[in-house]
């Protein structure tokens, strides 16, 4: 396939950037996975929270659902798509500088976090341990806000945990600090979790993942063109250890490096971790010294409080003989090193100025090309919400979840529902068995909206005025203590993995199930009262694209029950396979001038690509059987299904610093949102038909060329 270059507008949005001008072990997908993005809208003006109806309605994207005004007419549909919808947008929009990327997504994230902050600041200081969770939220927030206290502190809050290390005398104490990084502060080559047995879909089990890697993913350190980050980030160990007091930290750095690099080494790639029919692997804890010698399971395990466990499911199985030898092989100095740099890095943003810094040197602002460092309430709400997030979120709803949003959202998922049953049901490609099943696991999907029915019970987590660090710690230990106990024990069909303020959307494989949080059930995603065409368009395309990451390369490879077991025809997969491989090469083709050598990895995306492309092609399904018939009506000279279009790339508006854009194409699964807003629409018939997209346009291809799955 030819490689296509991303046209002007296109080039305009992600060069905005520079500074002169957002699964688990069960494998749970979600629509956006990059949680630090900036505002598009305001703060909320109805600052007491009253009105909530009113206060979605009035950030209504224009007159009827699209903001005509961020629109570039000049620009041809089929030469750029997001240009053609976003074009003024992305020309007069700068990301602010306290953020790395900016998008549709940043503005419900802005207010969402402006709402929380209200709320955090509204609840009365008083005794934790006797004042209920408002008490608590107070108190995590106001010790989060009081710097002078935590300046005064300096590192002393990390001296106990560099202690324990320095006072390491053998591996198995090593592997005992590993272990207890769940419950505090440190790092670890393995990395516990409890999730959802994939195998058996009512009980919970212990999984273990790779681990390790300071950098991220392996490709930061194999492959030759990151050759700056990993010079700098030798030189970032080094800074880290020199501020936690440890001895030759320059030296101690390049041998932390050269370790990491023999993990880098044999860690699996990112495709291959996502592969759900390779990373059900089960070993008994007992047998786990026999499977990967040379590291202290046993005292790993009872450290990590699992020793209950009767097994463990290894997701990066063959890693772990490897991994566990080169633990084995590493001197206890250098392991010691690199166990007080991932501890202090773990703990630097919690502690005084000079960490908190040199932190955001390095990870905000030289990986991902951040210039200012966000304000301290903003890091403050977020400190929260990983802490008691259910908490805020129940008072959140109360405030800003309008009622009748849920009734039509079931309205329009049902629709959507129905629309994949009819495409399911006419699918030529798909023999009767496996169309039988499919049918099957569709009528089984659950629904879940707006907030959990029943809530987290924080009751046992101690928090104590003014103790910032010791507050961290135990809400880390109150987390891991509340996951690990349920090993073994029965799902809980209600639990949540998003909390209501979190704007994204999720579908979980095990529970077969799609989730829709409050705060995504807003404009530009959902308007009750906008144009029905930019809805189904909008939030109807979110929706089929959790409904699809059912039917996607991993998540089709469970059942109706959420069993992970194959239930397709050789012959089907084999041709689900091959257009999914087509897609594939499409989104690799895509060129970032500006970043020599960077693509998106088709492999590591499929899933999402996948979700757009079926999702979008469900939705417009199911808008037209909402016309019940009838033709839709022409707004502003846009008929039904062109602004059907527009208000699905109008969602995907993003802006990217160049250092950032890296990053999501090396560490995340998603395509950057300026991709999403065009390419799922290149193999749309009815995009062509809409728009009158020709032989000659750039984004045009040919019918034998488009990809045809769901």
């Amino acid at each position: 396939m030819k490689k296509t270059l991303l046209s002007a507008a296109v080039l305009a949005a992600i060069a905005l950037a520079a500074p002169a001008a957002a699964h688990d072990a069960a494998g749970a997908e979600c629509l956006d996975a990059t949680c630090d993005m900036v505002a598009l809208f305001e703060a909320d003006a109805d600052s007491t929270g009253s009105g909530a109806a009113a206060s979605v309605a009035s950030r209504r994207m224009g007159a009827w659902g699209v903001d005509l005004a961020g629109m570039d007419r000049s620009v041809s549909p089929g030469a750029d798509f997001f240009g053609y919808v976003n074009g003024a947008w992305a020309k007069t929009t700068q990301i602010p500088a306290d953020r790395s990327m900016y998008g549709a997504f940043a503005a419900l994230r802005d207010l969402s976090e402006a709402r929380v902050r209200q709320l955090v600041e509204s609840y009365p200081l008083g005794d934790p341990a006797t004042g209920g969770d408002a008490a608590r939220i107070a108190a995590l927030y106001r010790g989060f806000m009081d710097e002078a206290a935590v300046e005064a502190l300096g590192d002393k809050p990390l001296q106990p945990y560099l202690a324990a290390i320095r006072g390491a005398k053998s591996k198995a104490d090593i592997a005992v600090l590993m272990g207890r990084r769940n419950s505090g502060f440190g790092g670890s080559f393995f990395a516990p979790n409890v999730s959802d047995d994939q195998k058996d879909p009512e009980r919970y089990t212990l999984y273990l993942s790779q681990s390790g890697l300071g950098l991220g993913d392996r490709q930061m350190y194999l492959d030759e063109k990151f050759a700056p980050q990993r010079e700098r980030y030798v030189a970032y160990v080094a800074q880290m250890l020199q501020l936690a007091g440890w001895d030759e930290p320059q030296r101690r750095a390049a041998a932390i490096m050269a370790m990491e690099t023999k993990i880098a080494e044999v860690h699996w790639t990112r495709a291959e971790s996502r592969n759900r029919d390779k990373t059900y692997n089960p070993v008994a804890l007992a047998e786990m010294d026999a499977y990967a010698p040379g590291f202290p399971w046993a005292a790993f395990f009872e450290a990590a409080g699992v020793g209950q466990a009767q097994r463990v499911v290894l997701r990066q199985n063959t890693a772990f003989p490897k991994m566990a030898k080169i633990f084995a092989e590493t001197d206890l100095d250098t392991l010691k090193a690199w166990l007080a740099f991932h501890t202090t890095d773990d703990a630097a943003p919690l502690l005084s100025k000079a960490f908190v810094d040199a932190e955001f040197e390095f990870r905000s602002k030289f990986l991902n090309g951040q210039p200012q460092q966000r304000e301290r309430w903003k890091r403050g709400v977020a400190f929260v919400e990983a802490a008691m997030g259910e908490a805020v979120g129940r008072d959140y709803v109360k405030l800003y979840y309008p009622p009748d949003a849920k009734a039509k959202m079931d309205a329009l998922v049902a629709n959507v529902k129905a629309a994949m049953g009819a495409r399911l049901e006419k699918l030529d490609w798909m023999s009767p068995a496996t169309k039988a099943e499919a049918l099957a696991k569709l009528q089984n999907f659950g629904l879940k909206i707006g907030h959990p029915e029943q809530w987290r019970d924080y009751g046992g987590l101690q928090v104590v005025n003014g103790d910032l660090f010791g507050n961290a710690a135990r809400a880390r230990a109150f987390e891991w203590d509340y996951r690990r106990a349920r090993i073994g024990q029965p799902v809980d069909k209600g639990e949540w993995g998003m909390t209501p303020q979190t704007v994204n959307a999720y579908y979980n494989p095990v529970k077969n199930e799609i989730v829709f949080p409050a705060a995504i059930l807003q404009p530009p995603f959902f308007d009750p009262d906008a144009d029905p065409a930019v809805n189904y368009g909008a939030i109807g395309g979110v929706i089929g694209h959790e409904i699809i990451h059912g039917f996607d390369d991993q998540g089709r490879k469970s059942d109706g029950n959420g069993l992970l077991r194959d239930w397709w025809a050789a012959e089907d997969a084999a041709r689900f396979e091959a257009q999914a491989a087509k897609l594939g090469a499409q989104y690799e083709s895509y060129e970032f001038p500006q970043l020599p050598g960077m693509r998106i990895n088709g492999r590591v995306s499929m899933g999402e690509n996948i979700g757009d492309l079926g999702g979008l092609t469900i939705a417009l399904e199911a808008y037209r059987r909402s016309l019940g018939g009838k033709p839709a009506p022409v707004i502003d000279g846009f008929t039904g299904e062109q602004r059907f279009f527009m208000g699905w790339a109008q969602v995907w508006r993003t802006l990217w610093r160049d250092d950032a854009l890296r990053q999501q194409l090396v560490n995340g699964p998603h395509s950057p949102g300026q991709i999403r807003a065009f390419a799922p629409l290149r193999n749309m018939d009815a995009w062509y038909a809409a728009f009158g997209i020709q032989p000659g346009d750039p984004l045009y291809l040919p019918p034998e060329e488009r990809v045809r799955i769901w």
